[in-house]
């Protein structure tokens, strides 16, 4: 059963993503606010913290970086990469939904504090990113809810196209880079 790991803040469009990613026999994987959703709208959703049987710790701050998870990601489509998953109680994840905390958001706001800016700084997003885009030869990055129609009909034809795979890998490592400019030319300002 191929699994998808769904972590957004902006929640748009996930659950019709989610509803279609269950109807086509995927499982899902969900932290946090994620899960909640899915689960008060009926959806079947295994929370990160029961795979990887390790509980989010620092007030939420610690969620998804966990070698279950990033394993997962990251192994490559051969059978001593799948085996040696298999054999720690894991398996592959196929699919990344994620986005990001809104940290250009956060900046924005009139008189925000300096505690308020860096807890919205994102480390776990930004790492399932990065891991999911490297691996886009078998790992599918969804980081833009516009793209949720065209990843779900290809599955619903059959398959993701390694062409679409690499597309948004570019995409994710675009989002990751800006991001992180963001973070840097604000910290680089404040005093």
């Amino acid at each position: 059963m191929p699994k998808a790991i769904l972590s957004v803040h902006d929640k748009t469009g996930i659950l019709d993503f989610a509803r279609g990613l269950a109807a086509l026999g995927w499982q899902l994987l969900a932290s946090g606010g994620t899960a909640k959703l899915l689960r008060e709208n009926g959806l079947p959703v295994t929370e990160v913290a029961d795979y990887t049987q390790s509980p989010e710790i620092l007030g939420g701050r610690v969620k998804t970086l966990h070698p279950a998870v990033h394993g997962g990601l990251l192994a490559r489509p051969t059978e001593s990469d799948h085996q040696q998953l298999l054999d720690l109680g894991w398996d592959y994840i196929d699919l990344v939904a994620v986005n990001l905390y809104p940290f250009e958001e956060t900046i924005a706001k009139p008189g925000v504090n300096y505690a308020e800016v860096i807890e919205n700084i994102d480390i776990g997003g930004v790492t399932l990113i990065r891991a999911a885009a490297k691996n886009h030869e078998r790992v599918t990055l969804v980081c833009d809810p516009g793209d949720y129609a065209e990843v779900l009909a290809a599955l619903q034809a059959g398959e993701i196209p390694f062409e679409t795979r690499k597309k948004l890998a570019v995409k994710g490592f675009a989002s990751t880079a800006h991001y992180d400019s963001m973070i840097s030319t604000y910290l680089g300002k404040s005093n």
